[in-house]
């Protein structure tokens, strides 16, 4: 019977996560791909400059990178998601659709709705 309350209570607290949703504040424009592809690019291009030649190309790469993906309008999606404690990170989900207001969890760096 003494073993029993610091039991459950230790329950009570490995689970109390995953009855914490987090919501889904908006949604965001993902560029990472092609700031990706942009520094890979430039750091090639800006290699035949020397080593300082494939920073400065990296790094002009990088954001042009951005602007082109933007302005193909290829642009992915992410989600800014506040957490149980308030705070708000941006999270990439590709794939999935989620609205405004939704409870979702976290599965590694991806989003689940929280119905499923």
């Amino acid at each position: 019977m003494t073993r029993t309350l610091p039991f459950s209570f230790t329950l009570c607290l490995l689970f109390s996560p995953l009855s914490m949703a987090d919501q889904v504040v908006r949604e965001v424009p993902d560029t990472t791909a092609g700031k990706g592809a942009g520094v890979v690019t430039g750091l090639m291009v800006g290699a035949v400059g020397g080593p300082i030649g494939a920073l400065i190309g990296a790094g002009a790469g990088f954001f042009a990178g951005s602007s082109v993906q933007e302005a193909a309008g290829l642009t992915e999606t992410a989600y800014e998601v506040k957490d149980a404690k308030g705070e708000v990170s941006t999270v990439r989900s590709p794939n999935a659709k989620f609205d405004v207001g939704q409870q979702v969890t976290r599965k590694g760096s991806r989003l689940q709705s929280q119905d499923s």
